[in-house]
């Protein structure tokens, strides 16, 4: 079994170790953190390996997980870099916005790189651990990292999906349309029904049935024939009404308003040119 060092005890770091312990993926074998009593809770959680309070610690391994911050990844990638040999070790993070250059001091010494990015929120590491199977991971790196690391993931469960190196920035902002933007939306929306006088709690009620109708639609058809209003209607005399309401009432919500007219008039010709093909 190949043996597995892991530098970062957040939680991912945690639960991918544990998963890969529980699974007999990787022999765990050093855990360093930022502190030792971090790192030794990490080993805790994880249920293998020994805790290490230094780069100069740990010893050679045949793969190294850096689960730390973006921001850190690379003075991470450096020390690892020069505290052991990584000829032939494949060295990965897991990053969404970064993508696996970011490793090019480990990927100087010889090591292959790649990243592995979880698409799911690991607030709860011991409920991720416990329900991890199924998860989407984003993949990309060297042609013979990716032979090791695809394999590993889909034993712990994960379904690895390929993306572009180079567009891994946009790869990232996509959960952020999904997931962030998408609350901002739907606050403007509850914000719009409050101003008309309704009490907040029912503006959540409104707006779930439309909310979710449109997600489950979004879903089940596509973008483009999920989109309905005045826009997929060609009323833009109530858009332009909509728009100079909204404005009066809160200029930051209109200008929101406004941002978001011309990608639905685009959306809008997408679902008219299919509907005539």
């Amino acid at each position: 079994m190949q043996r597995l060092t892991i530098v970062g005890a957040g939680h991912v770091g945690r639960v991918l170790g544990r998963l890969f312990h529980q699974r007999g993926v990787f022999a765990v074998q050093d855990v360093l953190a930022r502190s030792p009593a971090s790192a030794a809770r990490g080993v805790a959680f994880i249920g293998a390996g020994t805790a290490t309070d230094g780069y100069g610690a740990l010893r050679p391994a045949d793969c190294y997980l850096l689960a730390v911050t973006d921001d850190q990844i690379g003075a991470a990638c450096a020390a690892l870099a020069a505290a052991v040999p990584l000829q032939g070790a494949l060295v990965f993070h897991c990053s969404g916005a970064l993508a696996s250059d970011a490793l090019h001091a480990a990927r100087d010494q010889g090591a292959l790189v790649a990243s592995a990015h979880p698409i799911r929120s690991f607030a709860d590491p011991e409920g991720v651990a416990a329900a991890f199977d199924g998860t989407f991971a984003g993949i990309e790196g060297d042609a013979a990292a990716l032979a090791v690391l695809t394999p590993a993931l889909r034993a712990i469960g994960a379904r690895p999906v390929p993306i572009d190196a180079s567009a891994k920035t946009v790869y990232h902002a996509a959960a952020v349309f999904a997931s962030n933007y998408l609350v901002t939306v739907l606050d403007a929306a509850l914000r719009a029904y409050q101003a008309a006088g309704i009490p907040e709690a029912v503006a959540r009620e409104l707006a779930r049935p439309l909310a979710q109708e449109s997600l489950s639609n979004v879903f089940r058809l596509g973008a483009a024939p999920a989109l309905s209003g005045p826009i997929a209607r060609g009323d833009m005399a109530t858009v332009a009404r909509q728009q100079a309401a909204v404005d009066a009432w809160d200029a930051s919500t209109g200008a929101l308003y406004q941002a978001l007219v011309a990608p639905t008039v685009a959306l809008a010709a997408r679902k008219q040119g299919a509907a005539a093909n």
